[in-house]
């Protein structure tokens, strides 16, 4: 498969997100530090690590978990001994689903911290907001949610599904389902807006019929017509972007409506196991979602991280894709730290070049792509339960080869030309 080197331009989609890192970062985070990539801070025989993550806000349903994943990762490795002979010092700050505030608090850790690395971040608006401060500091964000695609950065590890990864595969799935129309519902920020358009491009390639489109702001608590309108559209399925706790409205009026899986299936592919328990089964059963982990993904590596996981934060706290690619990235790091003898940035960056760092993850064999840093994942499409479990309905034959531009698909070639231009 053809790989992209290039870096995107996002456009006018990413203006205001552009706009806000700038505003947000100030002096402090705007300026690189003199003489090559940002200081880590071993001298107390301990090395720091960043937790970036909305502790607060409408994100915080996602993301405290994310960051609760993060602390049993780093708390496990420094049972085990710790990484190169150090002990792991996380520090952590709350992005309260700001964008500005991200920005703000990535530079914190950067330059007065001195982090060896960051694991955070979820929407892609977050992400955007830090990728000019990790850049210009040249210091490492871990990543850990799927995202739309159309990016690389030298200073972003992607521990979470590219488009080919989730958004395809769920595509795929669908159409092999018999679904020949979509209506398409998200959040109003750069994901949705960037995953409709490749779904668009997938689905006229396809011969299916988007049979209607709706945006709504991020914490919107008001789908009333929305679901009136999907309910009329007489689409197939519906393909939800929503990100946050607007789902919990979203469902609750989808099923007001009179909708259900059986009628009109959603496929989401921002609900996991954490955000089905607080949207609550009884409006999810029998929706579907495509991730490339489940709690119920079979295997011992994951046996031991759901029970490590429920040992730590109770036996009710389900895990969840976002949470393992989190808890992965750290032993990714780990990985690739001990690969390069260093915790430096550059040396770090030039073990993941290799292209031969493996770690056996819950979700399974994860690799990184020494080309783009993003990793090679099993797609996964599941089902939600009554008792709020999702069940692999289907899977990818082997782990997937990461391709955030879409190159290897013809019918994408437009948006992989525009996004590399």
């Amino acid at each position: 498969m053809p790989r992209s080197r290039g870096r995107p331009l996002l456009a006018c989609l990413l203006a205001l997100v552009t706009a806000l890192a700038a505003a947000g970062c100030g002096a402090r985070t705007g300026d690189p530090r003199p003489g090559g990539a940002a200081q880590v801070d071993v001298s107390a025989g301990t090395v720091k690590v960043g937790l970036l993550n909305s502790l607060s806000g409408t994100m915080a349903i996602s993301e405290v978990t994310v960051r609760d994943a993060l602390m049993l990762a780093i708390e496990e490795i420094n049972a085990a001994g710790g990484v190169l002979g150090r002990q792991i010092e996380p520090i952590s700050e709350d992005g309260a689903s700001d964008w500005a505030t991200f920005a703000d608090k990535a530079g914190k850790l950067i330059q007065e911290d001195h982090v060896a690395a960051v694991f955070g971040c979820w929407t892609s608006a977050s992400r955007k907001a830090v990728q000019p401060v990790f850049e210009q500091n040249r210091s490492l964000l871990f990543y850990p949610v799927q995202y739309e695609g159309m990016e690389q950065s030298p200073y972003i590890f992607y521990t979470g599904a590219t488009t080919n990864q989730q958004i395809v595969p769920a595509l795929d799935y669908l159409r092999g389902q018999g679904v020949e129309s979509l209506y398409l519902v998200g959040s109003d920020y750069v994901f949705p807006r960037v995953a409709n358009r490749v779904i668009r491009a997938y689905a006229e390639a396809h011969g299916m019929d988007i049979a209607g489109e709706d945006y709504v702001p991020l914490g919107s608590t008001e789908f009333a017509t929305i679901a009136n309108k999907i309910e009329s559209s007489g689409a197939d399925a519906v393909f939800n972007t929503l990100n946050g706790d607007s789902n919990v409205s979203f469902f609750k009026e989808y099923t007001s409506t009179g909708l259900t899986a059986g009628t009109m299936p959603v496929m989401s592919v921002s609900i996991a196991e954490e955000e089905v328990r607080s949207i609550g089964p009884q409006y999810l059963e029998g929706q579907l979602t495509s991730w490339n982990y489940y709690q119920t993904t079979e295997g011992p590596a994951n046996e031991r991280f759901v029970t490590a996981y429920q040992d730590r934060y109770g036996a009710s706290r389900p895990t969840s894709d976002p949470m393992e690619a989190a808890y992965t990235s750290v032993y990714l790091w780990k990985a690739l730290v001990e690969a390069a003898g260093s915790f430096e940035i550059d040396d770090v960056r030039a073990a993941a070049a290799s292209g031969t760092v493996t770690v056996e993850a819950p979700e399974g064999t994860v690799t990184v792509d020494g080309d783009t840093q993003h990793v090679h994942k099993t797609a996964r499409i599941g089902r939600i339960g009554g008792d709020g479990a999702i069940t692999e309905v289907w899977s990818s034959p082997e782990p997937i080869e990461p391709d955030p531009f879409l190159t290897g698909y013809d019918w994408a070639a437009d948006l992989s030309a525009g996004a590399r231009a």
